[in-house]
């Protein structure tokens, strides 16, 4: 079972909190237990767990890539070498169980989608493998 999740970002860069839309799509498959793959299909962009209750933890998060990737130097001519770097160090892809229909993940964590050069319209690939 596969399916898209259009994501439209507005800032430069930013995480976007997915698993409520992720959740809705496990529900509407009605997948009970099994693995949910997410892929990101863009080199600028990525997926990750984090926390979720504290939005500050994300602020320090950009602060501190934009310190150890900063934008200066670069070769690559459309002047996002930094977004696509930040794009590798946390990568496109997670695998997240799912158990009793519901993603299983620890009680402060979330997934987000990970934008490094917007604002965009990009997308979240999601399969769902039930076992």
């Amino acid at each position: 079972m596969s399916s898209t999740i259009p994501v439209t970002t507005h800032k430069k860069e930013e995480f976007i909190n997915m698993t409520p839309r992720i959740q809705k799509e496990i529900n509407v498959q009605g997948v009970q237990n099994g693995l949910c793959h997410l892929f990101i299909p863009h080199t600028t962009a990525a997926v990750t767990i984090n926390e979720n209750a504290d939005p500050d933890v994300i602020t320090d998060i950009l602060h501190g890539l934009s310190t150890m990737v900063p934008n200066q130097g670069f070769k690559h001519r459309e002047g996002n070498s930094p977004a696509h770097i930040r794009s590798s160090l946390f990568g496109v892809s997670l695998n997240v169980p799912i158990h009793n229909g519901e993603l299983k993940l620890g009680i402060w964590q979330g997934v987000y989608f990970c934008e490094f050069d917007g604002p965009r319209d990009r997308q979240m690939w999601i399969s769902l493998f039930p076992f």
